[in-house]
């Protein structure tokens, strides 16, 4: 299906009311990746609380509702799917389920990684009566994230019909001190949208976490680090867009600003924590330096000039948010080294897609909370940043 037909239907969606959209990455969990018994998206409780009140019943043991979903992308007949909150005492999560099994296109192994658009329509009471649903290739991830911005493992959108947040993605204490206020933004950033340095210098601040483990280190502050952004960008942004626009260009020229800043922001500020990281556990490193000709890899350790000497040994890390559809970007980055690492914040891959890169060269550095969203297979050969940093400082 051509990406004509998904632009086609984001906008007719988009042009009609009581449309509400659930954006996320799939994570391994959520489709049968990892065999899991109760396979189907995960979304927090906030966003199903609000498309389904009926569920938000803490009385009931696991309660539910059902609605009719299309898959559009892949032209499948409607369905029933159920959407539940597990409330048990060892479970608090809500996942909407019933998909089909292994035939369906959301519960691939393969659709790990890649982006779900669920679009909900409901009226101003009651529960979400219809859901109908796009599984992104990527020529169609990168026209939605034109629309919103990069779509980052871990952390789902819902959006209006005017794709603007409804929720905002502060369910937990944790985050919701990392989420600025009028009273908490430095008086710096009240007229001048801050730097990426500037917000990642801040949320560690927040979360300095010297005691605790890199990989927990890393997300917690990179989690941080989200909610601040979103909290700057709704006090600095929002009121620009309730003012209007005098056109058309006007309004595309802004919204493209917006979500060129988005979409910068992602890989940049994932390289910037580890940077931070790096220099707090004393190793040494090179961060986008060039390797040779024009190639410039993330990271070199423990220099690029050891690199270009011809000394050795050297290890090359890149960092990717997402490694799916990227992953091969990074094979031709530093000629002599034969095995690339690659860190990223991707929840869970295919037992095919690892066995890809692995046969590539490419081995995967993940934060270890994260290694449960892989397939059992692969789990044992996934490196977290601890272990990584451990074999850099050993040579």
């Amino acid at each position: 299906m051509s990406t004509e037909a998904f632009e086609r239907w984001i906008e007719q969606l988009k042009s009609a009311p009581g449309w509400y959209w659930v954006i996320k990455r799939l994570a391994g969990n959520d489709t049968l990746a990892t065999a899991a018994n109760q396979a189907g998206p995960y979304l927090p409780k906030a966003v199903i609380f609000s498309l389904f009140p009926t569920v938000n019943d803490p009385m009931a043991t696991n309660p539910d509702a059902m609605l009719v979903a299309v898959v559009d992308s892949h032209t499948l007949p409607e369905r029933d799917i159920r959407v539940v909150w597990y409330n048990t005492r060892t479970r608090n999560e809500c996942r909407i389920t019933r998909w089909g099994g292994s035939g369906s296109p959301v519960l691939d192994p393969d659709s790990t990684g890649s982006i779900l658009v669920m679009a909900f329509f409901k009226e101003d009471t009651g529960d979400a009566r219809h859901c109908r649903v796009w599984l992104c290739n990527q020529d169609e991830e990168e026209i939605l994230e034109g629309y919103i911005g990069e779509v980052e493992p871990g952390l789902p959108q819902f959006l209006d019909s005017d794709f603007r947040s409804v929720v905002p993605d502060r369910t937990t204490p944790e985050r919701a001190s990392c989420w600025l206020t009028p009273q908490t933004l430095p008086p710096a950033w009240a007229n001048r949208f801050p730097t990426a340095m500037e917000i990642v210098d801040f949320s560690v601040s927040l979360r300095r976490l010297r005691d605790s483990p890199v990989d927990k280190r890393l997300l917690a502050r990179r989690d941080c680090e989200y909610q601040m952004f979103r909290s700057v960008e709704e006090m600095l942004i929002l009121p620009r867009v309730l003012q209007g626009f005098s056109g058309i260009e006007e309004f595309i020229e802004f919204s493209n600003s917006v979500n060129n800043r988005r979409k910068s922001r992602a890989g940049r500020s994932f390289e910037l924590h580890l940077v931070k990281i790096f220099d707090e556990e004393g190793v040494p490193h090179s961060h986008g330096e060039v390797s040779e000709g024009a190639k410039r890899p993330d990271f070199l350790f423990p220099s690029a000039n050891l690199y270009r000497d011809g000394g050795s040994p050297v290890w090359m890390l890149a960092a990717k948010t997402t490694c799916k559809d990227r992953w091969r970007q990074i094979l031709n980055e530093a000629d002599r080294i034969p095995i690339k690492y690659l860190a990223t914040l991707q929840e869970g891959v295919s037992i095919n897609q690892y066995q890809e890169m692995r046969d590539a060269g490419v081995r995967l550095v993940v934060p270890t909370p994260l290694h449960e969203r892989f397939p059992k297979a692969v789990r044992s050969e996934l490196i977290n940043l601890q272990t990584f940093l451990g074999m850099v400082k050993a040579g």
